[in-house]
């Protein structure tokens, strides 16, 4: 068994593990909690009753939080023409084509957290689906990051727009802000994560959609929450 520090035992002691709390009591109890010194991000895991392995049950979405996530977005746009000058004008923190690509491909280099394309790019990005899929920074039509509005597209994402995909085990992870953010901040982020999950419910889903859902900050535990939570946004 680990070593658990003083911070996390106390942590751990302010949750009954066997409840499930009302979403706004879990999250003020995640933010009471939070062990660590700096200023943790808090996440929302649901468990989802779908089967991602079938190409009808995949949940796949993004949402706009309205109080951001906390967190300094680096977004690179691969265009070409006026479209790099919209991009930089909307505070991309990178702009390029092939030279982009091969700084990419070349270099190993990665230092950004989004990724953008006009559809005329992907020809180029297209080829760095090795290296950028894996990472889940690929450029995609279906969360908006392939656009030949790329000035909406950057600011979105600066914003604080998030996005969210099931995992091989049916569960959904989505940051919803900063430890710093208090209860109400975040449950309105939290809740805007779970009405837009409950729009992206597959029809090919059957039985409980929304089985279990969770908040915990980056160093803490895991807070259950009552599943009226779901069941309040559908």
């Amino acid at each position: 068994m680990g070593y658990l520090s003083k911070r996390m035992k106390k942590a751990r002691e302010a949750i009954d593990r066997a409840r499930r709390y009302p979403l706004s009591e879990a999250l003020g109890l995640a933010v009471d909690a939070a062990p660590a010194k700096f200023d943790e991000t808090v996440e929302l895991a649901v468990v989802l009753g779908v089967d991602p392995r079938q190409a009808d049950q995949n949940v796949r979405g993004t949402c706009q939080l309205p109080h951001g996530t906390g967190k300094t977005v680096r977004v690179v746009v691969f265009a070409k023409g006026d479209k790099m000058k919209e991009a930089e004008d909307a505070g991309a923190d990178f702009v390029g084509g092939d030279d982009l690509a091969q700084k990419i491909q070349g270099e190993g280099w990665l230092d950004f957290d989004k990724a953008i394309a006009t559809p005329d790019m992907m020809a180029v990005v297209g080829k760095l689906g090795k290296v950028l899929g894996p990472r889940g920074l690929m450029p995609n039509p279906k969360v908006g990051t392939v656009t030949m509005d790329v000035s909406k597209a950057v600011s979105e994402l600066k914003a604080g727009k998030v996005e969210y995909r099931v995992d091989k085990a049916g569960v959904i992870h989505v940051p919803i802000g900063k430890r710093s953010f208090g209860p109400e901040k975040l449950l309105d982020n939290a809740q805007i994560v779970i009405d837009s999950l409950m729009r992206a419910k597959p029809q090919a889903a059957k039985g409980t959609y929304m089985k279990s859902i969770a908040v915990s900050t980056t160093m803490g535990p895991g807070i259950r929450v009552e599943p009226a939570a779901g069941k309040a946004a559908a």
